[in-house]
């Protein structure tokens, strides 16, 4: 998809486990492996304390004809692959769906959250 090296964003493809869904938009990714938070005291800054965090993957979908909610909500051990207008490619590995899916009518779109122990980016 990164046919073109000046071209940064505005197109993204995603497939969940070999399935592939209509993306919207507000596609988001966060790898990181740790969250931290600073400890401090009235006579000052003591350092950091340090937590794992699952990596994550978000997106708004289409609601086609071939999505069901259900199938969405009952994910619990997929991999998740986004190719970015950027060349990267994003990879969730062993993801699975929290919070709720509603779709939304009006524009058929619905909101996907995947968390998971690994989530990692690669460069073209």
């Amino acid at each position: 998809m990164a046919g073109n090296p000046n071209r940064l964003a505005g197109t993204a493809s995603i497939t969940v486990s070999g399935t592939n869904y209509l993306l919207v938009g507000d596609f988001e990714y966060n790898p990181s492996k740790v969250t931290r938070e600073t400890l401090s005291g009235v006579d000052g800054v003591h350092g950091f304390s340090e937590k794992p965090r699952p990596g994550s993957i978000s997106a708004t979908l289409r609601d086609a004809g071939s999505l069901t909610v259900a199938d969405l909500n009952a994910m619990d051990n997929e991999t998740v692959v986004v190719q970015l207008a950027n060349g990267k490619t994003i990879i969730g590995r062993n993801m699975w769906t929290v919070e709720d899916q509603t779709v939304k009518s009006t524009d058929a779109t619905l909101e996907v959250r995947w968390e998971g122990p690994q989530v990692s980016e690669t460069t073209s």
